[in-house]
């Protein structure tokens, strides 16, 4: 018999129910190639550098230990600041927005459940909201 802490230690995090580093490096990778691609997200492309090579390595080190997986991002650059890494950067609600979609397009594309596609898009809702830095 175990007790109720021992259960909510036996969790998985969102990195283990993703997949792991293959499967959120498969996420980056399809996020990225679907902003690259896709011209319903022109404008978070227009935001980026004309190659997204560094840009798909920081968010895969991000994302794993955002997702509860190793820190990679952190051990490579410290605490991410997200917010004062963004601010040189014009980003309102449609730009929030476009983010979201292309990730939840991502999401679906690599096959995530449902379940954890609605879980995941609503902390990213929470992050991206939060790095708006701009009235719209």
């Amino acid at each position: 018999m175990t007790d109720s802490n021992d259960a909510t230690l036996a969790q998985p995090t969102a990195f283990e129910l993703v997949g792991g580093e293959t499967r959120v490096r498969e996420l980056v990778d399809r996020f990225y190639d679907l902003m690259d691609l896709e011209p319903d997200f022109a404008g978070i492309r227009a935001l980026h550098p004309p190659t997204l090579d560094g840009s798909r390595d920081k968010f895969f080190w991000f994302l794993c230990g955002w997702l509860g997986g190793p820190s990679h991002y952190e051990d490579r650059f410290g605490h991410p600041r997200l917010r004062a890494r963004h601010l040189p950067f014009a980003i309102g609600s449609s730009e929030r927005d476009q983010w979201l979609r292309c990730m939840a397009w991502a999401m679906e594309e690599v096959g995530l459940s449902e379940a954890l596609r609605e879980r995941l898009l609503h902390s990213f809702f929470d992050t991206a909201d939060w790095m708006r830095n701009r009235p719209g």
